[in-house]
């Protein structure tokens, strides 16, 4: 570790950390720590002194091996597999199934210990968090900093600190859990752990610096977040929780990160974050599209997170593709429209058939659109989840399974607890969908699988 002497007066240095993926498979679809990123840009325009280490940095200085890399700015992380029970406690009863090998996805230890000796102290460090249940991998993390720098205070958000507060603050190893948005946070933490004072209109600024994407070695993509919140409250869904309310950004302002990324960087790929990117579309994304065909910049956009089928005009749709969107993702859930459906219904058929035909009308290929068909809910009839990936092939695009995850503070959560063939509230890592908690049987297993192989 360096030696410095460093005068009382300098700004504090400031450590964020990006910590390791645990799980049982893990890939980078356009992954990055945007919260974190978005804080430390914050903090240095405060004159704090800022650096940041990345676990999962694909692109690290020591990587010998040549970094594959798709066209869309994906791909795979470096895995290193590791025994899970010394990941988890003890449990008061086995795993009845294990899936693929217990991984760490991410740099090797080596590679992170180093990173951190090279660095001057830092006088606090930031450690962000994802899924609930890549828990363990935080917690890998925290001890690795402790090894090497044993007195300096370690504040944990994110989303895993949000959820699951009191597990992260019995088991993370944090001097600190912060629930919620850490911004608001910060005055106070900085304050308590340094002494030094920051300015809240820094802090919580109403048109905040872009965040520092930067820091990261190399940027094959960036994401893009236009809008916090979505107006849905969907029951196995967490947004409305971690998000009470929606937030929007100018188009101008998204447009210029945009193109600040494009033009400074080189990054051709953007990934939007957004829960609700088309909600009120001719007042927030329709401006944006617009500004990006003007500007003539030939981008690549993606929506992992999928866009109300509801929002999909044949305007909306021709915007999408004559500003550069590639990937597009439709969050249908079930092609089962009944009355008696257990969750509520955001589309009907004749809604998905429209949007379908608006962006095939508007020129996309049928190898672009995917739909998301939830999998892995209590009390599901897998039946359905095979009608509607029929119902999907039928509109001529692809469906897409996405696993379910238990997820506290949801509104499905105690029925899935109730459902869970193991108790899923002994750690978060036992609701990682890998492990199908609230699938009845080893035969609903096997039929998943087989599904699943039908995609291919």
């Amino acid at each position: 570790m360096k030696t410095e002497n460093r005068s009382t007066a300098d700004p504090p240095h400031v450590l964020c950390v990006n910590p390791w993926i645990h799980d049982f498979a893990a890939f980078d679809f356009w992954l990055k720590p945007l919260g974190l990123l978005s804080i430390a840009a914050m903090l240095r325009d405060a004159g704090i002194r800022v650096s940041f280490a990345d676990c999962l940095d694909r692109f690290h200085p020591k990587e010998d091996q040549p970094v594959k890399t798709a066209r869309d700015g994906r791909g795979p992380f470096r895995k290193t597999p590791i025994r899970l029970a010394d990941a988890l406690p003890p449990l008061d009863e086995p795993l009845p199934r294990m899936p693929n090998t217990f991984s760490r996805y991410g740099i090797p230890p080596e590679w992170f210990k180093k990173d951190l000796e090279s660095l001057d102290r830092p006088d606090l460090i930031l450690v962000t968090s994802l899924m609930t249940y890549w828990a363990t991998g935080v917690a890998e993390t925290i001890s690795v900093i402790r090894s090497v720098f044993p007195d300096v205070p370690v504040i944990l958000g994110g989303k895993y600190a949000t959820l699951c507060q009191e597990h992260a603050t019995a088991h993370s190893g944090a001097n600190l859990v912060v629930a919620g948005h850490g911004e608001p946070a910060l005055e106070e933490i900085f304050r308590q752990f340094t002494g030094h004072g920051l300015d809240s209109d820094i802090l919580n600024p109403d048109d905040p610096p872009f965040p520092a994407l930067d820091l990261c070695t190399h940027l094959s993509y960036a994401p893009i977040l236009t809008a916090r919140g979505c107006p849905f409250s969907c029951d196995y869904c967490a947004a409305s929780f971690l998000e009470p309310r929606m937030v929007r950004r100018s188009p101008d302002r998204v447009f210029a990160e945009i193109s600040h990324w494009h033009h400074h960087f080189g990054v051709k790929n953007f990934a939007f974050y957004d829960d609700a990117l088309l909600v009120n579309g001719p007042d927030h994304a329709y401006p944006l599209m617009e500004k990006i065909i003007c500007a003539d910049l030939d981008l690549f956009f993606h929506t992992p997170n999928a866009l109300h089928i509801r929002e999909i005009t044949p305007r909306a749709a021709d915007l999408m593709f004559r500003s550069g969107f590639k990937t597009i993702r439709l969050g249908l859930e079930s092609a089962n429209f009944s009355r008696n459906r257990r969750h509520d219904i955001k589309v009907l058929a004749d809604e998905f058939f429209r949007a379908v035909s608006a962006l095939k009308a508007a020129g996309f290929d049928s190898r672009q659109i995917g739909a998301y068909l939830l999998c892995g809910l209590p009390e599901q009839d897998l039946d359905d989840v095979a009608a509607s990936m029929a119902f999907v092939r039928k509109a001529g695009i692809q469906p897409v399974l996405a696993y379910y995850s238990p997820i506290p503070h949801t509104p499905m959560w105690e029925t899935a607890v109730s459902s869970a063939q193991f108790d899923i509230t002994q750690h978060p890592l036992l609701t990682n969908n890998s492990l199908f908690p609230c699938v009845p049987s080893q035969d609903g297993i096997h039929r998943i699988s087989r599904l699943k192989n039908r995609l291919v």
